[in-house]
């Protein structure tokens, strides 16, 4: 849940693994959200599945959530099984399906009853963008930020008491959600817009007939107490 105290300087962006800035080009990003470590877990997971010599391995993917004081960590997760012999790209592509695929889920699973009387989370506008950033912070340009133009922290601030808190604002695609700036456009809406080319690649995997790729009947929600904040795995 982002707050109006996460927003720092958009200078900061290529060196903070936490912090909320805005760019002009995505919009809002997240940067913990942003920093690619599940999508480095979930390559690794495909690598060492590629490398086992079985026909046939599992991948697994979980999104999740820490309570105050990290007392409690729920989300999602899911199995996918994958056919060896898949190719660097395929890889890439089949990570970004799983990603995308857990990413809407675990969003859907933030907005749902109980979890949306504590967060506003769920599909909060800055949240899908930022993790389809960090996937291509692995696979493409790992500081892609002066592509981005992110605008100083006193900007950011501008547009965060103009429009409101973010979490206010929905979004349920991977495309930016701009805010333009209240100085210059007093009456402007905020608006999708398209993503850069190089957040534009990598095609999600979708040729689930050829039997290469078989996903599970149910994706599951799980409850670990005592668990650290980590969205790569359980």
């Amino acid at each position: 849940m982002s707050k109006r105290s996460d927003i720092i300087d958009g200078s900061q962006a290529p060196f903070q693994n936490r912090g909320l800035v805005y760019t002009e080009v995505l919009g809002w990003v997240d940067l913990g959200h942003a920093q690619g470590t599940d999508i480095r877990y979930l390559l690794n997971k495909i690598a060492q599945g590629e490398a086992s010599g079985k026909e046939f391995y599992d991948v697994t993917y979980s999104q999740g959530m820490t309570s105050r004081w990290g007392l409690v960590r729920s989300g999602k997760v899911m199995t996918w099984q994958v056919k060896h012999g898949r190719h660097d790209y395929e890889q890439k592509s089949i990570a970004l399906a799983m990603m995308m695929s857990m990413a809407l889920r675990f969003e859907s699973f933030q907005s749902s009853f109980p979890n949306n009387l504590v967060t506003d989370s769920g599909f909060s506008g800055e949240d899908l963008v930022s993790d389809l950033l960090g996937f291509y912070r692995v696979v493409s340009v790992h500081n892609p930020f002066h592509l981005l133009r992110p605008v100083s922290k006193a900007k950011a601030l501008r547009r965060w008491d103009h429009y409101g808190k973010i979490g206010n604002w929905k979004n349920k695609t991977f495309l930016p959600l701009l805010f333009p700036d209240p100085e210059k456009f007093p009456n402007a809406k905020p608006y999708k817009s398209v993503l850069p080319s190089f957040m534009r690649t990598v095609v999600p995997y979708s040729d689930f007939q050829s039997g290469n790729v078989m996903l599970p009947q149910h994706d599951k929600t799980f409850i670990v107490l005592g668990a650290d904040n980590n969205r790569s795995g359980l």
